[in-house]
């Protein structure tokens, strides 16, 4: 898929196993683009959800490598991975936000991984980064909601917010776990479109890669350019999503009662 295109993410042979003996991933190798929206799918189960966890290690790989900006992130030390996810942007499928803080406050914990511990405590952000948090909230659509709490707002709100503040990181990459899991059909497509969006004009004049693990196959099929199609910890299918015929789709999901 990636021969002749710059590579942002390279995984090798990954495995991981929750319980000796009982791989949830087998084998991944994958390597992904410097651009566009990849689409992870799957059943439940299948560690869809592992693997996105695996890149930043969120979850541990018990073996297996994941190279990233030149580095083997499965064998960095403590120190070394902090700086490695910086790089690192993750929209989380329950938003993962601090409630009781405003949305402000949210999008500028994007940049706690570039300003003093102290500075951050005492809410010292530089100007640049505040005027750039304020952009991002017009982009993503909530212009105004700089003071309000992230309790008071609504699910796609949310769900807006932890994108810019995935974004305020600069990211290299951007992981998305489930983005739209917990959406409406109609914000989920808003979502999904905002993701692409902000991911191919990032501000910075650059595009940002996105591994996204979802459960709708029309709406990963609609605004992905690269489906991963997995079953049993493998993968499966790996193309574009003019290939995932309903055959295709029995291999990944099992059966064809579902398809019905």
């Amino acid at each position: 898929m990636t021969e002749g295109i710059a590579t942002a993410l390279s995984i090798r042979n990954l495995d991981k196993e929750y319980t000796r003996g009982k791989p949830v991933l087998r084998a991944i190798t994958l390597a992904i683009g410097a651009t566009g929206i990849t689409a992870i799918i799957g059943p439940s189960g299948t560690g869809k959800s592992t693997l996105i966890r695996c890149i930043n290690r969120l979850v541990e790989p018990t073996s297996g490598e994941i190279v990233f900006q030149g580095q083997d992130l499965v064998k960095l030390d403590r120190r070394a991975l902090r700086l490695a996810r910086r790089q690192i942007g993750m929209v989380f499928q329950e938003y993962n936000l601090v409630e009781r803080l405003t949305v402000m406050e949210n999008l500028l914990c994007g940049r706690l991984g570039y300003v003093a511990p102290l500075k951050a405590w005492l809410r010292k952000y530089p100007q640049g980064d505040i005027d750039r948090a304020f952009s991002l909230l017009d982009t993503v659509g909530l212009a105004g909601f700089a003071n309000q709490r992230a309790d008071s707002l609504s699910g796609g709100q949310r769900q807006r917010v932890g994108i810019a503040r995935a974004i305020m990181q600069e990211p290299k990459l951007l992981l998305a776990d489930e983005p739209t899991s917990s959406l409406d059909p109609k914000t989920s497509v808003e979502i999904m479109e905002l993701i692409g969006r902000v991911c191919r004009d990032s501000g910075r004049g650059n595009a940002i890669p996105v591994i996204i693990n979802m459960h709708d196959v029309e709406l990963a099929k609609r605004f992905a350019d690269r489906i991963i199609g997995m079953s049993d910890g493998r993968i499966v299918y790996d193309g574009a999503p003019a290939g995932l015929t309903d055959a295709m789709l029995k291999t990944v999901y099992g059966g064809e009662a579902w398809l019905q």
